[in-house]
């Protein structure tokens, strides 16, 4: 992509999934003021997706947002991207008593470019998975690759399957019967940009082409439904897979946790 469109998708990205997000299954999103922020229970994610602030409105919107979930005994994530402004937001955010865990690069890529077949290694399936079974193949790798509290994701998942099924696809890679790696496809309704997490893979079975086969499976998935782009924040391990595959990168995010 060239610079004017990555510009042009940038927009569309805070557009449809920052300003108008749509909210996860069980929560609400809603503006307060220059303030976008989802508000679920504790298992949850909660946290600002967005914000407009400046100079002389950051200060008093970060403190509205500290007593809006403090109230409700909920620890809360402020998702910042380098575009974001003010530009000492992150230093804001510090002073404030949030605590930054690790950057992560937003990056895009048109679905209809990685839609392929895809082409796991010698020994490993692909497998669309639902239900409460897949549920725990899915949180069975993730937690053993992230240190993902089980509970908490095995929830987010449910809800979301019980919910808006149509909306979150799982994908498992298997070794015979043993799950070597997961990933989950999200589509939210009325965007443009299907978001690949996830993508987990056991050490022993990395290097291998697990991780872009359960991309192309994904691109093929999102492809097939309308979606025209796919976006994922990505560690770096797996940001230069993701551009040798033709992903651009967009921005880099940061999450900025509070405790209650």
């Amino acid at each position: 992509m060239t610079d004017t469109e990555l510009d042009a998708v940038r927009a569309r990205y805070d557009r449809q999934l920052r300003r108008a997000a749509p909210a996860d299954p069980g929560t609400s999103v809603e503006r307060d003021g220059p303030v976008v922020r989802q508000t679920g229970g504790p298992d949850d994610w909660n946290g600002v997706l967005w914000s407009d602030l400046d100079d002389t409105t950051a200060d008093a919107a970060i403190a509205a947002q500290r007593h809006h979930f403090a109230a409700r005994g909920l620890a809360f994530e402020w998702k910042t991207y380098a575009h974001d402004r003010p530009a000492d937001l992150a230093d804001r955010l510090r002073a404030a008593g949030f605590v930054p865990e690790p950057p992560e690069s937003l990056m895009v890529a048109r679905a209809s470019d990685l839609a392929a077949e895809p082409e796991p290694p010698a020994g490993v399936r692909l497998a669309t998975v639902s239900g409460p079974a897949g549920v725990e193949l899915t949180v069975r790798v993730h937690a053993e690759v992230f240190g993902t509290p089980a509970e908490r994701l095995r929830h987010r998942l449910r809800a979301h399957l019980a919910r808006d099924p149509d909306a979150l696809v799982l994908v498992v890679a298997l070794a015979g019967e043993t799950p070597v790696s997961a990933a989950r496809l999200e589509l939210p309704a009325g965007t443009d940009f299907a978001g690949l997490w996830g993508g987990g893979t056991l050490p022993a079975w990395r290097g291998r082409g697990v991780y872009r086969a359960l991309v192309a499976r994904r691109a093929a998935l999102a492809a097939a439904r309308g979606f025209r782009y796919l976006q994922v924040d990505a560690s770096d391990r797996s940001s230069p897979i993701l551009s040798r595959l033709g992903f651009a990168t967009l921005s880099t995010t940061t999450p900025y946790v509070r405790e209650p």
